[in-house]
């Protein structure tokens, strides 16, 4: 919690704390004069009065308990020492009251402590005692409070770092077997035609520009996203002969979409990574489509059933993805993963508004 805003609510509880003591000491002395002779209220002598009587244990209470007693409070195996701190100042604003007083009276200033003898200055320093007291609690409350509010900050504040850390990495991970496999195919590919392979390396480069600045924004051009997503396809295809493992329908009727950088890429590497049909069609089906009001993108492959099948997106993990998803479109996603019949499924909707 900010300072100011801390001193601000200390302020507020001085004043609020000042104006009940000048109630109380209003009624008390309107109810002590005869109504048929009224007489100029002794200012003067409230003020010192409560100063002594009341201000001074209270903010001696406050202070004592929001810095040294909430500190033991904070230990429990000291416990003991945090209840005899609280006897300890709680005795000390009754000392610090009595004395006060004792001195406003010297100096004619106030009533004195022993005006009845004992039975006046005891329940006076019994008043003076609970005062400091009671204020020494909301003095705890307070810090306790602030605390509070600072460790629910600090938590948020390390939740979203290391959300950050994780979606730098899901912004620059880049399968490493993709990047290994692609450069030695366009590096056989040189030797039969080198303006192909020029092309496959004239892609690459445009992937891994987009990767490094593309992605440092927090919002990109749907169609910047899409034309990323063809390439990568493009480049995965030198693979295998068969350029009809993999089929892609794109249907774009609003460009002005802007989603998050690379949140389509981790399911299709991940569907290329699984997907062991490429030697038939449709292994695997890309979908991408934008209206008015939502964007659908669906992905699909086919796997071997007797193998182990365990897919995770980007080799980051869905955990780590749908966390991002959630975390980039609270309340404007559906995100259905299906696995069946040998063929996974990943289909996501984004909406402009809320459900």
């Amino acid at each position: 919690m900010k300072k100011s805003i801390v001193v601000s609510l200390h302020i507020l509880y001085w004043c609020l704390y000042l104006f009940l003591l000048v109630l109380l000491q209003l009624f008390m002395w309107i109810d002590r004069i005869p109504k048929s002779s009224p007489v100029p209220i002794p200012w003067i002598d409230i003020s010192f009065f409560m100063g002594g009587f009341a201000i001074l244990p209270a903010v001696f209470g406050f202070y004592t308990f929001y810095t040294i007693l909430f500190t033991q409070y904070l230990k429990p195996k000291r416990k003991f020492h945090f209840f005899l701190g609280l006897i300890i100042l709680t005795l000390c604003c009754g000392m610090i009251g009595v004395i006060n007083v004792t001195v406003l009276h010297y100096f004619h200033l106030s009533p004195g402590l022993f005006a009845a003898g004992l039975d006046s200055a005891i329940p006076i320093t019994i008043i003076i005692c609970i005062n400091g007291l009671l204020n020494g609690g909301m003095g705890l409350v307070s810090r306790g409070f602030v605390s509070w509010y600072n460790d629910i900050r600090l938590k948020e504040d390390l939740y979203k770092k290391n959300l950050e850390i994780e979606l730098a990495l899901v912004k620059s991970q880049i399968n490493p077997h993709f990047l290994f496999n692609t450069i030695n195919n366009i590096d056989v590919l040189i030797e039969k035609d080198q303006v192909l392979a020029s092309l496959y390396l004239n892609k690459l480069s445009d992937i891994m520009r987009y990767m490094l600045y593309e992605t440092k924004s927090e919002k990109v051009e749907v169609a910047k996203e899409i034309a990323y997503v063809e390439k990568y396809i493009e480049l995965q295809k030198i693979r295998t002969p068969n350029k009809n493992f993999v089929t892609c329908k794109l249907e774009i009727f609003e460009e002005d979409w802007q989603i998050a950088p690379m949140l389509f890429i981790p399911f299709i590497e991940n569907a290329f990574k699984h997907a062991e049909h490429l030697k038939s069609g449709s292994a695997i089906e890309i979908t991408i489509k934008a209206s008015a009001d939502r964007l659908l993108f669906r992905c699909s492959n086919k796997y071997t059933v007797h193998k182990k099948h365990d897919q995770d997106a980007g080799g980051l993990g869905n955990d780590l993805i749908l966390k991002r998803i959630k975390l980039l479109y609270p309340d404007k996603h559906d995100l259905e993963i299906e696995d069946l019949d040998s063929t996974y499924t990943v289909t996501l909707i984004l909406y402009r508004n809320a459900n």
